[in-house]
């Protein structure tokens, strides 16, 4: 009616500032932010365009004329320097704020990417490769930082799932079309991913550029929070372990072990080795679709320890199945415990940090434990099949179960993060 004030439909900031109960009705209905919509989309992006070069990127580096180890420090280098960058991107976070830091790094692997397309030797194409691990860490943990930031603490665990979704579909797709690209010559697929990284550098940048969830440059309010007090905190702590165990399994194990294993143990080829890959990300999927939301109505504890039990025993078990339809299955049970997981584990993270300050250099640390793993993972393995017990794939796994046992059993003894909100008073 005239005269009267129109009704403004509520700001993406007040999403920050509401306090549900976890599992309420109100959090079922709390829409994600568009600014983290954004994120999600750009993260399936970025996915696809990994997963585009990966699959080629050894027959690349052979294509200079080195044998297969040379061509697996190519995919080394990658991961060393994200480890070696990563104190300095959560120092750039805190610094510069998390919007710039995304898409410079953006941009870094972008252009690095180019650069792989037109490496004229080897010893170029490492170097390159190694500086996009320097963009890839700068973005990874400033849209982990965006992330705890824009969430509201109620669906926390559904954005991190969400996210996690974008980037398992993007990782399934992406080789699939970078196998159809290979087919015009090993360097279009570079030049496709360096393309679509433009693309999302591009998008994120108008999006969020003068949103109310803009970065700022010097904090929220409060002083960014230090790793140091992070560590006080049981549930960070728990957090750090079972990142570092996932890196193992997941990042580390799942990737370098489980195919050699389906070709020298079961002896059943390729083929099977690359479907047990797709099997996992499929059990992964699967779970993806309740665990967030289970992450913020039971709580993030109970997704957690349910995530590294399963996980755990699947992984344990993978060296006793000798058959492949077993072995396949075991994979699927294997990709449930890690879709469990992981967005409960991240959501909590969040929780320590909080939307009000900054934490780049906590989120660092915490991608840290998982590249950790990554990296110890494949080399404890390999260890203990050629040098320990010849050929014992099955204590390799049982090792890799029990490191997520344990890290189950120091999640039981920390906090629950979630947010929960105090009973109504009854009315008088």
């Amino acid at each position: 009616m005239a005269g009267l004030p129109r009704v403004r439909s509520t700001p993406p900031r007040s999403l920050f500032r509401r306090k549900h109960a976890g599992g309420s009705p109100a959090s079922e209905r709390e829409r994600i932010p568009r600014e983290i919509r954004v994120l999600i989309a750009a993260a399936f992006v970025i996915a696809i365009g990994f997963g585009l070069v990966a699959p080629i990127l050894p027959q690349f580096a052979q294509s200079f004329d080195v044998g297969v180890t040379a061509a697996s420090v190519i995919v080394s280098a990658f991961a060393l320097t994200r480890l070696l960058f990563a104190p300095a991107g959560g120092w750039l976070v805190e610094k510069l704020g998390e919007r710039p830091v995304y898409i410079v790094g953006l941009l870094i692997v972008a252009l690095s990417t180019a650069a792989c397309a037109f490496a004229g030797d080897y010893w170029q194409l490492l170097v390159f490769r190694g500086l996009g691990g320097i963009g890839s860490t700068m973005f990874t943990v400033s849209a982990m930082g965006l992330i705890v930031r824009l969430a509201p603490p109620s669906i926390r665990g559904r954005v991190s799932g969400a996210y996690a979704t974008a980037f398992l579909l993007g990782s399934i797709g992406g080789p699939i079309i970078g196998g159809l690209l290979a087919g015009l010559g090993l360097r279009i697929p570079f030049l496709v991913y360096a393309a679509a990284l433009l693309v999302a550098s591009a998008v994120v940048f108008f999006q969020l550029k003068g949103t109310s969830l803009a970065d700022r440059q010097a904090g929220l309010g409060a002083a960014p929070l230090t790793v140091g007090q992070a560590v006080r905190d049981s549930a960070y702590r728990a957090a750090l372990v079972s990142s570092f165990a996932n890196g193992w399994s997941s990042f580390g194990i799942r990737m370098a072990l489980v195919p050699l294993f389906a070709t020298a143990v079961l002896s059943a080829g390729p083929q099977i080795a690359g479907i047990s890959l797709a099997f996992f990300a499929a059990g992964t999927a699967l779970a993806l679709t309740v665990s967030g939301r289970l992450a913020d109505t039971v709580g993030r504890k109970p997704l957690v320890i349910t995530g590294l039990l399963v996980n755990g025993a699947a992984m344990a078990a993978l060296g006793f199945s000798g058959d492949v339809y077993v072995f396949l299955a075991i994979c699927v049970v294997g990709g449930i415990g890690t879709g469990l997981l992981n967005p409960a584990q991240q959501a909590a993270v969040a929780d320590v940090i909080g939307n009000g300050r900054s934490g780049g250099k906590v989120l660092a640390a915490f991608q840290m434990s998982s590249d950790l793993g990554a990296i110890f993972g494949p080399i404890v393995a390999g260890v203990i099949i050629d040098r320990l017990f010849v050929g014992s794939y099955d204590l390799a796994f049982v090792v890799t179960g029990a490191l997520a046992v344990v890290s189950a059993a120091v999640w039981i003894g920390s906090r629950e993060t979630l947010p929960r909100q105090a009973p109504a008073a009854p009315p008088a």
